[in-house]
């Protein structure tokens, strides 16, 4: 059989290639591995390459029980940005956007990363005063942010509604200008191919099942192919984190909910940036094929399931219409909904587990896309030296014993 790249498979499993059934058995599992990350979306295979890229570390497997791509990386509504308020997040998404802005040129392939901005707009004095803190505190990360009057809104996105009798008027809005959006799927699979390059195997419908613990450390992962030895297990799954955290015998405070989004049909170019609202829920830009992309907070109630309640879709195209009255007899092409780990305080686990040589990165809630790059980068660096990287060490598990929280709930305007 000939050999396949992971890029050539993905491709061939999208496209329902004729001889995908049998070229994706290609690489065979290895019996025994350095590291295995479970877990194929962006992150984990962001942090193979930065294993193989940064560390020298080659030997590594990234298990994946559907395709590359095919959870949440592939259902996210693809906004970038680091305007967060508090240091600790200011510092790990800024240093993700530092990544994005060079990626397309480290990896040789396009993730179509277009800087148009994000605003956040503000529909009252309380919730100005409240940005405007945010702006102040991103200045003084360094992190770009500004404040725009109403006027300034208006002049920036033209298409957004201006009368000032509305459920919820325009009062102001922060902007970030190096925000804006990448092609989600893309970014998967431009790492794919950079760990694919360095002799990383990707397995595609290897679905891991449980963990082989020696003596309170790990010694592999048994999956739906086989028990496969490793020294060292990252755990990067994103809607999954506490059943397979609960394989190994841990409890993570994670709760796992829906979060929607959906698509229009096709427009001319109209809406040249990404606007957010807080007050409102919802979200909106518009893709490089020309389709709104708008999106939702999660559904409030705890779910696996990819689907979402019909009355959160409601209210958010509720306020879409509001926001945009332009858009109000744009077709809806498509919904859907992934499923997002939500921790107590809105912000992620990236850290060693009580189990020796197990990690896991889990917990993003809605801003898992946004830091992808900068979450491979430091988690491969704690998997490497088995000690966070400076950025990510205050994402402990330890924190919701210690109370050293990071409570990005309330504080970043809207949590994605």
């Amino acid at each position: 059989m000939p050999h396949y790249s992971i890029f050539t498979l993905a491709r061939n499993a999208l496209t329902g290639h004729d001889r995908w059934t049998e070229a994706w058995r290609s690489p065979p599992l290895k019996p025994h591995y350095d590291v295995v990350i479970v877990g194929g979306g962006g992150h984990g295979l962001a942090t193979a390459y930065y294993l193989a890229k940064e560390h020298g570390i080659t030997n590594v497997a990234v298990l994946e029980k559907g395709w590359i791509g095919g959870g949440n990386t592939g259902r996210n509504t693809t906004i970038v940005r680091s305007n967060y308020l508090y240091d600790e997040s200011a510092g790990l998404y800024e240093h993700s956007l530092k990544l994005w802005e060079g990626l397309t040129r480290e990896l040789n392939f396009n993730i179509m990363f277009s800087q148009r901005g994000v605003m956040n707009l503000a529909h009252d004095h309380h919730e100005a005063r409240d940005l405007k803190r945010r702006v102040h505190a991103n200045r003084l990360n360094g992190v770009d942010s500004e404040w725009l009057d109403r006027k300034a809104v208006l002049k920036f996105c033209p298409v957004l509604n201006g009368d000032p009798g509305i459920r919820y008027p325009v009062y102001g809005a922060t902007l970030q200008r190096r925000a804006g959006v990448a092609r989600h799927d893309a970014v998967a699979w431009g790492y794919a191919r950079g760990a694919d390059a360095a002799g990383v195997d990707i397995i595609q419908n290897c679905e891991v099942t449980g963990f082989t613990i020696d003596q309170g450390r790990i010694a592999g992962v048994e999956t739906t192919r086989g028990v496969v030895k490793a020294r060292k297990v990252g755990v990067v799954v994103a809607g999954h984190a506490s059943v397979l955290a609960g394989m190994a015998g841990i409890r993570l405070p994670i709760e796992t909910h829906p979060l929607q989004a959906l698509v229009s049909e096709p427009l001319k170019p109209i809406l040249h940036t990404v606007v957010m609202s807080n007050a409102v829920h919802a979200y909106c830009s518009q893709s490089d094929k020309g389709e709104l992309v708008i999106g939702a907070g999660s559904d409030l109630y705890v779910s696996y399931a990819q689907r979402g309640g019909f009355n959160v879709i409601e209210e958010t195209m509720t306020a879409i219409v509001e926001m945009f009255p332009i858009f109000s007899r744009v077709n809806m092409m498509r919904q859907w909904a992934g499923i997002v780990d939500i921790c107590p305080d809105a912000s992620p686990i990236i850290a060693k587990m009580p189990v020796a040589g197990l990690y896991f990165n889990c917990g993003w809630g809605t801003g898992g896309f946004k830091a992808t790059p900068g979450s491979g980068h430091v988690f491969a660096h704690t998997i490497a030296r088995d000690e966070p990287h400076p950025i990510n060490a205050p994402f402990t598990l330890e924190r919701f014993s210690s109370g050293a929280l990071v409570a990005e709930h309330g504080a970043a305007a809207v949590a994605h």
